[in-house]
Protein backbone atom coordinates (compact mmCIF):
# COMPACT_ATOMS: atom_id res chain seq x y z
CA UNK A 1 0.00 0.00 0.00
CA UNK A 2 2.42 2.70 1.23
CA UNK A 3 5.95 2.17 0.13
CA UNK A 4 8.46 4.89 0.86
CA UNK A 5 12.19 4.63 0.60
CA UNK A 6 14.32 5.30 3.64
CA UNK A 7 15.82 8.28 1.78
CA UNK A 8 12.34 9.80 1.21
CA UNK A 9 11.50 9.45 4.89
CA UNK A 10 14.85 10.93 5.94
CA UNK A 11 14.49 13.81 3.46
CA UNK A 12 11.05 14.59 4.88
CA UNK A 13 12.41 14.42 8.43
CA UNK A 14 15.24 16.80 7.52
CA UNK A 15 12.81 19.20 5.88
CA UNK A 16 10.49 19.05 8.90
CA UNK A 17 13.40 19.68 11.26
CA UNK A 18 14.56 22.68 9.22
CA UNK A 19 11.05 24.09 9.24
CA UNK A 20 10.84 23.72 13.02
CA UNK A 21 14.23 25.43 13.37
CA UNK A 22 13.07 28.23 11.06
CA UNK A 23 9.90 28.70 13.11
CA UNK A 24 11.88 28.76 16.36
CA UNK A 25 14.21 31.40 14.90
CA UNK A 26 11.21 33.42 13.69
CA UNK A 27 9.79 33.35 17.22
CA UNK A 28 13.14 34.58 18.57
CA UNK A 29 13.11 37.46 16.10
CA UNK A 30 9.59 38.45 17.10
CA UNK A 31 10.51 38.39 20.79
CA UNK A 32 13.67 40.42 20.15
CA UNK A 33 11.78 43.04 18.15
CA UNK A 34 9.28 43.49 20.97
CA UNK A 35 12.10 43.60 23.52
CA UNK A 36 13.88 46.26 21.46
CA UNK A 37 10.75 48.43 21.64
CA UNK A 38 10.31 47.90 25.39
CA UNK A 39 13.96 48.30 26.39
CA UNK A 40 16.75 46.14 27.68
CA UNK A 41 15.50 46.18 31.28
CA UNK A 42 11.95 45.11 30.41
CA UNK A 43 10.29 41.76 31.07
CA UNK A 44 10.02 41.37 27.31
CA UNK A 45 13.80 41.67 27.02
CA UNK A 46 14.31 39.06 29.74
CA UNK A 47 11.92 36.69 27.95
CA UNK A 48 13.53 37.27 24.54
CA UNK A 49 17.07 36.84 25.80
CA UNK A 50 16.17 33.71 27.76
CA UNK A 51 14.43 32.17 24.75
CA UNK A 52 17.30 33.02 22.40
CA UNK A 53 19.89 31.72 24.85
CA UNK A 54 18.10 28.37 25.19
CA UNK A 55 17.59 28.14 21.44
CA UNK A 56 21.25 28.73 20.62
CA UNK A 57 22.41 26.31 23.30
CA UNK A 58 20.24 23.66 21.62
CA UNK A 59 21.67 24.56 18.22
CA UNK A 60 25.26 24.47 19.49
CA UNK A 61 24.70 21.12 21.20
CA UNK A 62 23.26 19.68 17.98
CA UNK A 63 26.00 21.16 15.80
CA UNK A 64 28.68 19.68 18.04
CA UNK A 65 27.39 16.12 17.59
CA UNK A 66 29.43 13.99 15.18
CA UNK A 67 26.24 12.65 13.58
CA UNK A 68 25.23 16.15 12.45
CA UNK A 69 25.19 15.99 8.64
CA UNK A 70 26.25 19.56 7.95
CA UNK A 71 29.77 20.09 6.58
CA UNK A 72 32.35 20.58 9.32
CA UNK A 73 33.27 24.11 8.20
CA UNK A 74 29.63 25.24 8.27
CA UNK A 75 29.10 23.61 11.66
CA UNK A 76 32.15 25.44 13.03
CA UNK A 77 30.93 28.77 11.64
CA UNK A 78 27.46 28.30 13.14
CA UNK A 79 28.94 27.32 16.50
CA UNK A 80 31.06 30.49 16.41
CA UNK A 81 27.96 32.55 15.67
CA UNK A 82 26.15 30.83 18.53
CA UNK A 83 28.99 31.60 20.92
CA UNK A 84 28.95 35.25 19.86
CA UNK A 85 25.18 35.40 20.39
CA UNK A 86 25.35 33.83 23.85
CA UNK A 87 28.18 36.19 24.81
CA UNK A 88 26.15 39.16 23.57
CA UNK A 89 23.15 37.95 25.57
CA UNK A 90 25.33 37.87 28.69
CA UNK A 91 26.61 41.38 27.96
CA UNK A 92 23.02 42.62 27.61
CA UNK A 93 21.98 40.96 30.85
CA UNK A 94 24.86 42.74 32.59
CA UNK A 95 23.82 46.09 31.14
CA UNK A 96 26.93 46.35 28.95
CA UNK A 97 25.05 46.24 25.65
CA UNK A 98 21.68 46.97 24.09
CA UNK A 99 22.45 45.24 20.80
CA UNK A 100 19.01 43.95 19.89
CA UNK A 101 19.60 45.06 16.30
CA UNK A 102 22.68 42.86 15.92
CA UNK A 103 20.90 39.83 17.38
CA UNK A 104 17.88 40.40 15.14
CA UNK A 105 20.08 40.78 12.06
CA UNK A 106 22.03 37.56 12.71
CA UNK A 107 18.89 35.60 13.57
CA UNK A 108 17.20 36.86 10.40
CA UNK A 109 20.14 35.71 8.27
CA UNK A 110 20.13 32.29 9.92
CA UNK A 111 16.33 31.98 9.59
CA UNK A 112 16.47 32.86 5.91
CA UNK A 113 19.21 30.27 5.39
CA UNK A 114 16.93 27.56 6.76
CA UNK A 115 14.42 27.85 3.88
Amino acid sequence: MYQFSYKEIMDDSTQDARERERQAMQRAIELLELAQQKGVKSMEAAEALNYLNKLWHLFIDDLAKPENDLPNALRAELISIGIWITNEINRMRLGKSENFGGLIEICTIIRDGLK
